[in-house]
């Protein structure tokens, strides 16, 4: 879920306390006639804890992750390879590792176009296969890796010329497609309040502080995605313009300078049929909560998001590896929090932290939330059945 040609690791050292953020959806519909959003599924009864098919829940569950891994080849004996085989919902690749800038799952288009193809096989249905694709600096595929370089959603918004928008969406999709993505986490559609925001305005990861440019541009954007069956993924919500800090190190405080402009451009995309999906950023605004932060509220997932804004499309978390989460909350707490805020695709980078046994841990923390009736059944239902819209 963050965020070139500039890697991760750069990013870090390169801008201080620049965000990786972003880790970490698009829709079939064509240019001319935005997709409705799906609607909310039907919720089905609650399984008793003692009455529950624990195989099938685990399955469910699976479905609703994400996950990194290390490696630009996998076999069948790879712990990431058995996840997809069990169900795994997807997986995220980076090009670079975070703490030793070696390569991690991309070295160049025939390396990485066979790589998903190995793990598109052993998927026994579709498999989200996402990616951080902004363009500029925050884009795993990039020249060091044979792929073209993109100009930065800054660069473009200043130019904010439709046709010059759809060719540079159009560069980012070929080489998508290319080698079988089918999720994008982007576009960023943060207003660029604070030009010195390590997190985006330094990166040049906002089209703009004019709202109507940033709608303008991400909705051709989204729309060359969708024409090329790739999934969007519409971040941060709900504003990360302002912020000073990066939520790879701890939750931002944005609630002095946060407005409820920033939410507009979330809001109009969300009206025009344009939101695949929704990535929720680990933002304290205490407007919205005076305790959680954004990704683990049910102020913001639940009743803003879904409630005032009326979307029922995926709710996608950023990085549940974050140390804006993690040093807080514990992965087990801050993953129970996040699905009953009403998070639906959860994404674990396993970049700062690496850890193969991250989907077993958390299916069996979820189960047990079920079993405990912190979380229902249903729950985890509308969630895959939001997840499902994802899928190519």
């Amino acid at each position: 879920m963050k965020d070139a040609s500039v890697t991760r690791r750069r990013l870090l050292a390169g801008v201080g306390s620049a965000v990786v953020a972003g880790l970490a959806g698009c829709g079939s519909g064509n240019a001319e006639t935005p997709p409705r959003q799906p609607a909310s599924p039907t919720p089905s009864p609650a399984a008793s804890p003692s009455s529950f098919d624990e195989a099938a829940l685990r399955r469910k569950i699976s479905s609703l992750l994400v996950v990194g891994f290390r490696g630009q080849t996998v076999d069948n004996n790879d712990w990431i390879v058995k996840a997809v085989k069990n169900g795994l919902g997807g997986v995220i690749l980076f090009d670079k590792e975070l703490e030793t800038n070696a390569p991690r799952n991309i070295t160049s288009p025939a390396q990485v176009t066979a790589l998903v193809k190995s793990l598109r096989d052993a998927a026994p249905g579709p498999l989200i296969v996402s990616i951080d694709q902004e363009g500029g600096q925050v884009a795993r595929l990039n020249p060091s890796n044979g792929f073209p370089a993109t100009k930065s959603e800054a660069e473009i918004g200043a130019q904010n010329s439709p046709a010059a928008t759809r060719a540079w969406a159009q560069q980012i999709v070929d080489s998508l497609r290319s080698i079988g993505v089918n999720l994008n986490y982007a576009p960023v559609v943060d207003l660029n309040l604070n030009p010195n925001n390590p997190a985006i305005g330094q990166l040049g990861r906002s089209f703009s502080a004019n709202t109507d440019v940033v709608v303008t541009n991400a909705t051709e954007e989204i729309q060359v995605h969708r024409a090329g069956k790739v999934k969007t993924s519409i971040k941060h919500f709900p504003g990360f313009g302002t912020a000073t800090g990066n939520t790879d190190f701890d939750v931002v405080d944005v609630s002095a300078t946060w407005t409820r402009a920033e939410l507009v451009p979330f809001q109009r995309l969300i009206s025009s049929g344009n939101a695949d999906s929704v990535l929720v950023a680990h933002l304290l605004i205490k407007q919205l909560d005076p305790n959680l932060p954004a990704s683990l509220s049910p102020a913001v997932v639940t009743n803003l998001l879904r409630g005032q804004l009326g979307f029922k499309g995926p709710a996608v978390s950023d990085d549940m590896q974050a140390a804006a989460i993690t040093r807080r909350y514990g992965l087990d707490e801050a993953v129970a929090l996040g699905l009953k805020a009403g998070l639906d695709l959860l994404v674990f980078a396993n970049q700062q932290v690496y850890d193969p046994n991250v989907v077993d841990e958390t299916l069996d923390n979820v189960v047990n939330l079920v079993r405990n009736k912190t979380l229902t059944e249903a729950q985890i239902d509308q969630a895959v059945a939001r997840v499902d819209t994802l899928r190519p």
